[in-house]
């Protein structure tokens, strides 16, 4: 796992910097003119569909977010390369803010969205492709499966979350935005090569 890629590793420390820099912001400003708000809020700008994945609304949704960065991400790197990779996680994190800015207009919501989730989830998807069979070990249950299983039961359960309304403060479709936009890019990436 270690030492982490320098994507990787940057893509961390940015997040992290910019958390740090929201614990001194009493005022809100950043979040008021970087997280993502709806298309139909007078905070809308077009620089959101990026900066709202550096955001983070509390420790514990940085820390696993960058858990993950690290545990997915690293491998994925490793296989990809900086760039590739780097093009790749952005992709997913614009993809998904593209698809919470429509499922917001469709609920006619006004709430921001902050986190790296879109990415993270999009990293998530491609590890689980290019390790199919690595085995992980969930925390509860104690259960060892492929990455395969795990990826496709997680963006399963995500659309459960997300269809069902639960957990409505987490943009379960945001997450799986990230994934398909990571998918399509994938996909289009390998239409290219050949």
């Amino acid at each position: 796992m270690f030492p982490i890629p320098a994507a990787t590793r940057i893509l961390l420390l940015i997040n992290v910097a910019v958390y740090g820099l929201q614990l001194f912001d009493d005022g809100g400003a950043l979040e008021n003119y970087f997280a993502l708000w709806p298309f139909a809020s007078d905070r809308f700008e077009p620089w959101q569909i990026l900066t709202y994945g550096f955001l983070h609304g509390s420790p514990t949704h940085l820390l696993f977010n960058m858990l993950a960065l690290v545990m997915f991400g690293g491998d994925v790197e490793r296989v990809w390369g900086r760039d590739r990779f780097l093009t790749y996680f952005l992709v997913c994190v614009v993809s998904a803010g593209l698809v919470q800015l429509l499922v917001t207009a469709w609920a006619g919501s006004s709430e921001s969205t902050i986190g790296a989730s879109g990415g993270v989830f999009g990293l998530l998807l491609a590890f689980g492709l290019l390790f199919p069979r690595r085995k992980l070990l969930l925390i509860f249950p104690p259960i060892p499966m492929p990455a395969w299983a795990f990826v496709t039961m997680y963006g399963v359960l995500e659309l459960f979350l997300g269809v069902t309304g639960s957990q409505a403060d987490v943009a379960h479709f945001a997450h799986l935005g990230g994934m398909l936009g990571g998918y399509l890019l994938i996909r289009y990436g390998r239409t290219r090569r050949s």
